[in-house]
């Protein structure tokens, strides 16, 4: 196709067609389709290139606003693991809560934990319109994930939305996404410094698989703290339960068989640490005076565990709120770019299962 057939068949009034973006970028329809759903490798020279004539020629702009025509109500699409977990599911709340206050409905997609489900999620959004596609949970952060979310964000950039990430890190420099993380660190670090500050020593870590982001994060600051106050790597005690209570209990009761080698545990999240509460229990111990128990999350469970539980707060429902509002912010004007990554505090809540350790 000419430059003058490109210029007749795409001028004010036409929207471009793939076909024409392909022929101007001198790649195949195929490939264009694959840069704009981001669901697909695409070399880097090749994607710029695309997107540059997809800007060009002002299809995905005319494509975006036929779909939001035929949608009616503005949505924003939130893509999460599954609905079982109340962190999930506060983030959800707080991202619909903000939506709804903004005009826009708020499609809940499930992944079920898998890349390849995420993508198609992503894309099933992306081509109904949503203004912003937030993606939450930890990920195991290797080459493929970066690889995809660069993808992902450019596909969705380029037909008009934006790539929110809730709780996972920016996989790369100089993306067009929003990031909204915690300091899972600093949170870990201010537990275990207090288990320590109450004489603890020997503290068994339940936590997940270590290239996990939260579990590096939360490991990290348990480590740390134990560097700074506790004896340093020869008073790590980890053991892996991938985030499974059932896991946690059985692999706590077998430890106390063995001999108590702890006085305290650190449950990676307050439904492992309810678990270790548990093995505990039944053991014919005490919680705290035997064994302390400290938990991360801060969910109902927490307050509702007699004796209730000691754990750290994440501000799940201001995550997902403030990702729709820097999102749509961006686009209106309310928000710059350098506002477009945020870190959330996090805070220790004492309650009733620390205790100070026996001399």
């Amino acid at each position: 196709m000419t430059e003058s057939e490109l210029n007749s068949h795409a001028g004010p009034g036409r929207p471009a067609t793939v076909k024409q973006v392909a022929a101007r970028a001198g790649v195949s329809p195929a490939t264009v389709s694959r840069v704009l759903a981001g669901n697909y490798p695409v070399a880097t020279d090749t994607r710029q290139r695309v997107l540059r004539v997809v800007r060009e020629l002002h299809y995905v702009a005319n494509s975006h606003a036929r779909a939001l025509r035929g949608s009616g109500t503005p949505q924003i699409g939130f893509v999460l693991g599954d609905v079982l977990g109340q962190p999930f599911a506060l983030a959800a709340t707080g991202a619909e809560r903000e939506a709804a206050a903004r005009g826009h409905l708020c499609m809940i997609g499930l992944s079920g934990h898998c890349a390849d489900r995420e993508l198609a999620v992503v894309r099933s959004m992306r081509e109904r319109g949503a203004a912003a596609v937030i993606l939450i949970g930890g990920v195991v952060e290797d080459q493929v994930y970066r690889d995809r979310m660069t993808d992902v964000a450019h596909g969705l950039a380029a037909a008009g939305s934006r790539l929110v990430l809730c709780g996972r890190p920016l996989p790369g420099p100089d993306l067009p996404a929003t990031v909204v993380e915690y300091d899972n660190e600093g949170g870990a670090y201010a537990a275990t410094s207090h288990l320590l500050a109450r004489g603890h020593r020997d503290i068994l870590y339940l936590g997940g698989n270590p290239a996990h982001t939260t579990t590096a994060g939360r490991t990290a600051g348990y480590r740390r703290a134990l560097a700074d106050f506790g004896g340093g790597r020869d008073a790590e005690r980890i053991e892996r339960v991938d985030y499974n209570r059932h896991r946690a209990r059985e692999r706590v009761a077998r430890l106390l068989r063995e001999g108590p080698p702890f006085t305290a545990v650190f449950g990676e999240t307050d439904v492992v640490a309810s678990a270790a509460m548990t093995a505990v229990l039944d053991a014919g111990l005490r919680v705290p005076q035997d064994i302390s128990v400290l938990g991360y999350d801060d969910g109902e469970l927490a307050q509702d565990l007699r004796p209730r539980l000691t754990t750290v707060r994440v501000p799940y429902e201001e995550m997902g709120r403030l990702a729709v509002g820097l999102a749509l912010g961006l686009r209106d004007g309310e928000h710059s770019a350098d506002e477009q990554h945020q870190l959330l505090g996090t805070s220790l809540v004492l309650r009733e299962t620390v205790a100070t350790a026996a001399r």
